[in-house]
This record gives C-alpha cells, sequence and structure tokens, in this order.
C-alpha cells in the first residue's frame, strides 16, 4: 500500500508541479501591445540585414546604383540609409551643388568629377591636334582612377561610385583641389590636388582621417587605374607605333610593354608609370619610396586604321596601397603634358627616359649629341633649316669614313689584275690562292676589312638619327616647305583608296630620298663591282645582290617612310645628296689613282711585319692546307 500510495503521490505532484508551470507561463504572457511591439523589432532587424548577405561571412559589395544624393532625409530615412550603406552614407547626406568642379591654370583646364573625386577631363592649353582640335588627355570617360576596400562592416567599397565633397582653396600662387569622401566632419577619405602656375606635375596625395575604425585592414586596398589613350595625329598607326606603356624600376632600369600587341607584367619597386601616347604623356610618379606588386597591362586597340580611328591603347595598373596605423598616407606626382626631353627633365627622377632614344650607345648619341646640337640649332634657325644644317655637320663628322672607304675601293681596285692572277695560278688550290691574296693585300695595305671598319661606325649614327627624329617633339606642327608638320608625313595627293604598306597618301620627302638613294648607291655599287672578286663556287652571287639591293633599297624607302615624320625623309633626303658630293669630290678632286699606286708599290716594296691576327690567320690556314693534304693521301692509298 506504502510503495502504491507513493506511486499515486507522485503522479499527484507532477500534475501539481505542471499546473504551476502553465499557471506562471499563462500570468507572464506578452500583451497584444508587447506581441506588436517584438513583431516591429524583428522586421527591422531583417531589414537592417543586406539583402545580398545569404552567407554571415560573405562581404557586401555596393555599387553606384546603391547611392542617391539624397540631402533633405528625416531621422528615419537617416537611419535606414546607415543600415544600408554603413558608415559611408553620411556622404550621401552631404551637399554637392554641382556634379563637377572645375579649375584652370597656365597650362590646364581640368574638370573634377565629384563622383569618384577624380579627373574627368584635362585639356592642355598650349595645344591642339592635327585638325586644329585642343589636346584632351583625359575625356568622356576614357580613364578611371578607382580604389577598393573594405570596412570593419564587412562591406566592399569602389571610390568610383561614391560621392566626394569639392573644397578649392589657394595657397600663394597655388591652387588647391581638396576632394573629400566624409564618414563625418572630422573623418573622411581625401584626394588632395596642388597645381603650379605653368607646371604640368601636379602633386597628389591620397589621405584618410579617423577611419582606422572604418577600414578592415586585414583586406587588401588596391588602387586601380585605367585608361585608353586619344588620338592625336594624322595617322594613327604611327602614332600608335610610339604610344607605349614604359615604366622605371628597381632604381634606374626602364622597361617598355609590347609597341604592338597585347601585354601584362608585374613590377616590384616601380618608380614611375608612363602612359605615354607618342606626343604627349600621363605619368604616375611615386612620391616616398616605390610601388610594389603592380600588374601592368597594355591593349592594343587600332586593329584597322580605317576603322578604329579614337583610341590607340588601352593601359591599365592595379597596385596595394599600405595602411599606416590603419589610415591612409600616400603622395604621388601626376604628369599631364608633352613628351619633351627639355619639360621632362626639370622634374628629375629621369623621366625623360620615359622617351624611345634608342638603347645603349644609341640613346647615349641622341642625349649628349643630337638633341642638345638641334636644340642649339633651331634656337635661331627655321626648323627645316636646322634639319639641313645639322644633316651637313654630321655628314663633315663622318666624311673621313666616306674617304676611307672610297680608298679603301681604289686600292683594291688597282690590285685586282694582280689579285685575278694570283686567282688564276692557284685556280686548283683554293686555300693557297686565299694565302697568297691576303699577303698581297697585307704588303700593299689594302684590306677589304678597311672599307668595311668605316663603314660599321655609321650605323650607330644612322640608327640615332632613326629614333631621334620621330621623338623630337620640337618638330611637332612646324612646316617646311611643303610639309605642313615635320613630325607628321607630308602629302602632296591624298588616294581615293588605300593601299597596304603605303598609306592613303602620296608623300614627296621620300621620293626624293628614295631617288637620292638609288643614285648613291648605283654609284658606289659600281665603285664595289669594279673590285669584286669572281665568284665562288657554291658561293652566293654578290655581284647579283647588289644590282639587287640598288632598287630594293629605294623601294624600302618610299614604302616604308610614306608615313614617316617628314623631317626623318627630309634628313634621308639631304643625307645621301651630300654623300653623292663627297664621294665626287673624293674620286676626281682627293684621290689620285697614279699616287695611290706609287705609295702601293712602295709599300709592297718594305718587309710587312705580321700583326697578331694575321699571324692566327695564317696559320690556320697552313693547319687547314696541311689536313687536306692528309686527306687526299688517305684517299689515294
Amino acid at each position: 500500500m506504502e510503495e502504491k500510495k507513493l506511486d499515486i503521490n507522485s503522479i499527484i505532484g507532477f500534475i501539481l508541479i505542471f499546473g504551476i508551470l502553465l499557471y506562471i507561463m499563462y500570468q507572464n504572457q506578452p500583451t497584444p501591445e508587447e506581441i506588436e511591439a517584438q513583431k516591429k523589432a524583428e522586421q527591422e532587424q531583417v531589414e537592417a540585414e543586406p539583402k545580398s548577405s545569404s552567407k554571415q561571412n560573405e562581404a557586401i559589395v555596393t555599387t553606384a546604383e546603391d547611392y542617391t544624393n539624397t540631402q533633405n532625409l528625416d531621422s528615419t530615412q537617416r537611419v535606414a540609409l546607415h543600415n544600408k550603406l554603413g558608415a559611408f552614407s553620411y556622404a550621401l547626406t552631404q551637399s554637392t551643388n554641382l556634379e563637377k568642379t572645375k579649375v584652370e591654370t597656365d597650362v590646364f583646364k581640368l574638370t573634377f568629377n565629384n563622383t569618384g573625386g577624380h579627373l574627368a577631363e584635362v585639356e592642355l592649353k598650349n595645344f591642339v591636334d592635327y585638325d586644329s582640335v585642343p589636346i584632351y588627355l583625359v575625356k568622356d570617360n576614357n580613364s578611371n582612377f578607382n580604389i577598393t576596400f573594405g570596412t570593419s562592416d564587412n562591406r566592399i567599397f569602389n571610390t568610383q561610385d561614391l560621392p566626394f565633397q569639392p573644397f578649392v582653396t589657394k595657397s600663394g600662387e597655388n591652387t588647391i583641389v581638396s576632394m573629400k569622401l566624409k564618414v563625418s566632419e572630422s573623418a573622411f577619405l581625401e584626394y588632395r590636388y596642388e597645381l603650379k602656375p605653368d607646371d604640368y606635375m601636379i602633386d597628389f596625395s591620397i589621405r584618410s582621417q579617423g577611419l582606422s575604425g572604418v577600414f578592415n585592414t586585414s583586406q587588401p586596398i588596391n588602387l586601380d587605374w585605367r585608361q585608353k589613350n586619344i588620338r592625336h595625329a594624322k595617322s594613327i598607326s604611327y602614332e600608335n607605333r610610339y604610344t607605349r606603356l614604359t615604366y622605371m624600376y628597381d632604381g634606374d632600369k626602364v622597361d617598355k610593354l609590347s609597341q604592338m600587341g597585347d601585354d601584362d607584367e608585374t613590377v616590384n619597386d616601380l618608380s614611375w608609370l608612363s602612359y605615354r601616347q607618342h606626343f604627349f604623356s600621363t605619368i604616375l610618379v611615386a612620391g616616398e619610396g616605390t610601388f610594389n606588386d603592380v600588374a601592368i597591362t597594355s591593349t592594343d586597340l587600332v586593329e584597322d586604321e580605317e576603322v578604329d580611328t579614337l583610341f590607340t591603347k588601352k593601359y591599365t595598373a592595379k597596385m596595394p596601397l599600405a595602411f599606416k596605423g590603419g589610415e591612409l598616407n600616400e603622395s604621388f606626382g601626376l604628369y599631364y603634358g608633352p613628351t619633351d626631353s627639355k619639360v621632362l627633365k626639370t622634374y628629375g627622377k629621369n623621366l625623360e627616359d620615359s622617351i624611345p632614344f634608342g638603347w645603349g650607345i644609341f640613346g647615349w648619341i641622341n642625349k649628349a649629341l643630337f638633341i642638345p646640337l638641334f636644340g642649339w640649332l633651331s634656337g635661331f634657325l627655321p626648323y627645316g633649316i636646322a634639319i639641313i644644317v645639322m644633316t651637313i655637320l654630321v655628314k663633315i663628322l663622318l666624311s673621313f669614313v666616306q674617304y676611307k672607304q672610297f680608298l679603301s675601293q681604289a686600292k683594291m681596285k688597282i690590285l685586282k689584275p694582280e689579285l685575278d692572277a694570283i686567282r688564276q695560278k692557284y685556280k686548283d688550290n683554293k686555300l693557297k690562292a686565299q694565302q697568297e691574296t691576303m699577303a698581297l693585300q697585307s704588303k700593299a695595305g689594302a684590306s677589304p676589312l678597311s672599307g668595311c671598319l668605316p663603314g660599321l661606325m655609321q650605323i650607330p649614327v644612322f640608327y640615332a638619327l632613326f629614333m631621334f627624329f620621330p621623338t623630337a617633339f620640337d618638330l611637332r606642327q612646324k612646316s617646311f616647305l611643303w610639309a605642313d608638320d615635320l613630325s607628321s608625313y607630308d602629302s602632296i595627293f591624298d588616294l581615293p583608296f588605300n593601299i597596304p604598306f603605303y598609306g592613303d597618301h602620296v608623300s614627296l620627302f621620300p621620293i626624293l630620298a628614295a631617288i637620292a638613294i638609288f643614285f648613291y648607291m648605283k654609284m658606289t655599287t659600281g665603285q664595289q663591282m669594279a673590285t669584286q672578286a669572281p665568284q665562288q663556287e657554291g658561293m652566293p652571287d654578290m655581284g647579283k645582290m647588289m644590282k639587287y639591293m640598288i632598287y630594293f633599297s629605294p623601294l624600302l624607302m618610299l614604302v616604308f617612310f610614306n608615313n614617316y615624320a617628314s623631317g626623318l625623309s627630309l634628313y634621308y633626303f639631304i643625307s645621301n645628296l651630300i654623300s653623292i658630293g663627297i664621294m665626287l669630290v673624293i674620286k676626281n678632286y682627293i684621290i689620285d689613282e697614279d699616287k695611290v699606286l706609287a705609295k702601293i708599290e712602295v709599300s709592297k716594296s718594305k718587309p710587312k711585319k705580321e700583326n697578331r691576327f694575321q699571324r692566327k690567320m695564317k696559320e690556320m690556314m697552313e693547319q687547314a692546307e696541311q689536313q687536306k693534304q692528309i686527306q687526299q693521301r688517305k684517299k689515294k692509298k
């Protein structure tokens, strides 16, 4: 009975406890007003959660569509805006009267986009293009400057989408343009531009204040700078040939992306980055220190000159920025101006090396000789006359080379009967014939190399000038005779169609240069063929090749230079005219073949001491002769 009683008591106890719990729950249930308040709180919590955050740890990427510049908001709307966009919702509540901010200096007309805070237009006041239209380096959204960063509330922002508040002030003669992306009146991200009178370099800085708690410093912050270069010249293909992304890294090393086609690279220790558009450049210069892990690309936009005539190349550069104490503080130089060595040199940091003067000795010749010389001549002479005078000076300087070449050819012509006799005497022993030929030439002081080596000295000068004229900014839009622009082609007739590799026009200076080259080569080739040895079995017919070159070289000049700078064609025309004149003077008034023959006879009578090279060649030929004789004996056995 006791166990049964306990069981009944236990059951009664559980029932009693259960009843008490129900009573307590009934007494503590929410009132209808409390239930409504709870529902409202839950609804606000749902609205506070961004719609795109389906995953708790996924960052919210805001876009331009998320931003509406609304200043007249009540408190409830401000809270909703803050819940939607976080700390940077404050920027949307600030008053901006205009979408763009315009500033003008001696050299610029600048327009800043208040959305994004960067330059929407850059007009160079002192220059126009081939069609007399002002030169724009930035216009019609061809350039984009953006910083991507994360925030502590797990959002991703792009500055190109955000509203900046402009402030334009004066500091002495300098103009300060401050573009601020505000989180509050005392916390902001600022783009600061300092413009100086008559100066193409803008002091540019990116800094933050009071954002150490807003930025997510564990996420990378990247600067992305993109630009499509606008066409400025008559020939887009010619302009595109000298349009390249150039950069300096590792102290003083300069490199470039591909001249034609697409290219990309990742660079460390970058000092500056140049978006060069032939005669105009946009350059980003590092302030203190250098850029690292910079991903750069170049895309060629000129597929067909007849189809795409607006842009030449598209450049991009993406580089990480560094937080310092949770804040940003970066300084740069922004150059928008002419690709002029005199101007670029004034800013230091070897910015003039962005101009393609040629590598190695060729660039050195241009910098040390031709640029100063032409700058001096053009200071008091018309530019076309300055080219002619410089050409005359260069040819006079190299006239000794032509003299050496012609003297060598004259000696070989005089020795030709004896050389032919040696070849005939040893026609069955070519090695012996070569030994005797070298011995005779050595005694007479008439070596074929003595004519070739001086000629090689002209190659650095030839190539240096080939690079100088297309990059000489001073020639831009300077006229001479029928040429309107010595930095571009001189058109005397426009064709109704386009000829591949030639173009849709006829230039006169390349025609004159081709004619001068033809007659010069006719004279020099005739002299060389007079001293040419008979063709050897198994060897190419050099005489025939030289005849082909007489016609091929002028044709190459005619076609290839039709779209090149007329100043370069003018140089080659005058240069070959002078070469013809120098050759006639040397042949008719300086070199007397009778005197040359007399000197040869005197030289032959004197014992000739062999130099080290001649001894080595003689030993090699003797060894080869011995080896040949051994092989012949083995065959007979």
